[in-house]
């Protein structure tokens, strides 16, 4: 196994920028080794990264994967995280499920104004 991975190496696999892997670290996410100005990245820190891009496909905020990744360090661990993540992911969920009814009567809505519309057009006698 490697011990250490270059930033080049990370954005390269991952497909992100170098400004995205400063972020993180910005934010206190990742903490890669610094020798000088450059930073060495432990496969530790290559898994939380993989953990992190995932969080966020899935729409978390870098709010709700510090949580996460704050409640895996510190007691209860491993299985705190997995139960908090599993919250977190109903959550998340429950909020797509709630867009999609929002979408779908939306466009519920649009199809009865331009039925309207075209009511409207017919009975005025213009064609369409």
């Amino acid at each position: 196994m490697k011990k250490y991975y270059s930033i080049t190496e990370l954005t390269r696999e991952f497909g992100v920028s170098t400004r995205t892997l400063r972020f993180y670290e910005d934010e206190g996410l990742i903490h890669p080794e610094r020798r000088g100005r450059t930073r060495l990245y432990r496969a530790a820190d290559r898994r939380l990264l993989q953990e992190i891009l995932r969080g966020r496909r899935i729409g978390f905020t870098i709010n709700e994967i510090r949580e996460i990744v704050h409640v895996y360090k510190e007691p209860p661990g491993e299985i705190g995280q997995l139960k908090l993540m599993m919250k977190k992911i109903d959550e998340k969920r429950e909020d797509l499920r709630q867009k999609r009814r929002d979408i779908d009567e939306t466009l519920t809505e649009l199809d009865q104004a331009e039925e309207a519309c075209l009511t409207r057009l017919v009975e005025i006698g213009v064609g369409t």
